[in-house]
């Protein structure tokens, strides 16, 4: 029997309605990626059996993030929607106490840097889909690989917001995301090493997500509708794969979702092929029904990830907060132009210069600020405003990122505390 035609008009129809869930903000949620090195020299590369064998000791273990496991063998906790911040910072910080443990075990630990500092990128895992990934980026460069393989973040998830217009509508929440996420670029910018020597970056990893692909890692423009220009932007991007049950996943190359859809070509696409489309596709903030902030790197210490997460939830969820964030980051528009991020003069700024960049650096002041005062309003403990204000005061107050006052790994040092 035929399946029954998936539309263009169904396809613009349903991202449309799906990419922007709207109503009060109020779910918060963290992905947290790290590198897993060697406890006692983080130099050396883990065989691959010593990952495979860490990682089935760790899904053993009671945990109420999922636990995943990327290309190159970075780990990963996603947390539930949590109802609140410190919900979602206490059922992280307790998931990573005891995959820490048990990694320790076995002379594994966390490493919280954006890029790999010392390695060259291989691939952990072999399926169909990493296989096509692969294959896909090459044709661009060596970027999609070092993506792949050796990056690793801090990504916050957050509701839309409002369908209403005001500081916590989702129209001024995705153009906040946008102008804000270069600020958090350069505040939390901590990848300043790659393949053993120190880069002209201090956020690689930014770099290498920039230069992976000329579409996927592009957010649509922001000039125009937000749902609009989503749907839009996912039809129009390339198609990285077609998968099938028989040989490797491909596709013709430069065939766009919107011309197989057209075309029915090399087969009929599915609802289900969109949804895997949806996945291949890779900007720096990606709408899901709620935002997923894919920008910030991957940050130093055991807790270093509380901090982004409690300056973004705060500049975002409290209104007060958004408000002065949003007036703090609009004038930045102008020197964005309108090439999209984070291919425009502003992203690229804050990759390469972090905190040492004034314009960025005073933007940042002033929303770190407006966050400190804030977290008492979201219920934010002590300590984590005590982490956000010795950041703040370390860094965002001194002009600099983690990657101008951290060093890279050194062998016999525990490199997650």
């Amino acid at each position: 029997m035929l399946t029954r035609q998936f539309t263009e008009t169904e396809a613009d129809d349903l991202l449309r309605c799906i990419c922007f869930k709207t109503g009060p903000p109020r779910a918060v949620g963290v992905e947290v990626e790290w590198l897993v090195h060697d406890l006692h020299d983080p130099h050396l590369p883990v065989q691959h059996h010593r990952l495979a064998a860490a990682y089935a000791s760790l899904r053993a273990l009671p945990l109420r993030s999922a636990l995943t496991v990327e290309p190159g063998g970075q780990l990963e906790l996603s947390s539930l929607p949590a109802e609140s911040l410190m919900e979602c910072i206490d059922s992280v910080a307790a998931d990573l106490t005891a995959v820490r443990a048990a990694l320790r075990a076995r002379d594994l630990t966390l490493t919280g840097l954006g890029q790999e500092p010392w390695q060259p990128p291989r691939r952990f895992l072999h399926d169909p889909r990493y296989d096509a990934m692969e294959a896909h980026f090459d044709r661009t460069g060596p970027a999609g690989r070092a993506m792949m393989c050796a990056s690793a973040s801090v990504q916050v998830c957050l509701d839309a917001g409002y369908e209403e217009p005001g500081p916590l509508g989702f129209g001024r929440r995705w153009r906040l995301a946008h102008l804000l996420g270069a600020v958090l670029v350069a505040a939390f910018a901590n990848s300043p090493w790659q393949e053993g020597r120190r880069t002209d970056w201090r956020s690689s990893r930014q770099a290498v997500w920039t230069a992976i692909d000329p579409v996927r890692s592009l957010a649509p423009p922001l000039d125009a509708e937000p749902r609009a220009a989503w749907a839009a932007h996912v039809l129009d991007a390339p198609v990285m794969c077609v998968r099938s049950d028989e040989g490797p996943w491909d596709a013709p190359e430069g065939l766009t979702f919107r011309e197989w859809l057209r075309t029915g070509e090399p087969r009929r696409p599915t609802r289900e092929d969109l949804d895997y489309h949806l996945t291949t596709l890779f900007p720096p903030v990606r709408p899901r029904g709620h935002l997923e902030l894919r920008m910030i790197d991957a940050q130093p210490g055991e807790d270093g990830w509380i901090v982004p997460l409690a300056v973004t939830t705060a500049l975002f969820d409290d209104q007060e907060a958004a408000e002065t964030a949003y007036r703090a980051v609009k004038s930045l528009a102008e020197r964005a132009g309108s090439p999209p991020a984070p291919r425009n003069p502003l992203w690229v700024d804050a990759a390469r210069s972090g905190l040492t960049d004034p314009e960025l650096r005073e933007a940042a002041g002033i929303c770190f600020a407006a966050a400190i005062e804030a977290l008492p309003r979201l219920g934010a403990t002590t300590e984590v405003r005590r982490a956000v204000a010795a950041f703040t005061d370390r860094h965002v107050a001194r002009g600099l990122s983690p990657a101008d006052t951290s060093s890279a790994p050194a062998p016999g040092k525990d490199t997650s505390s």
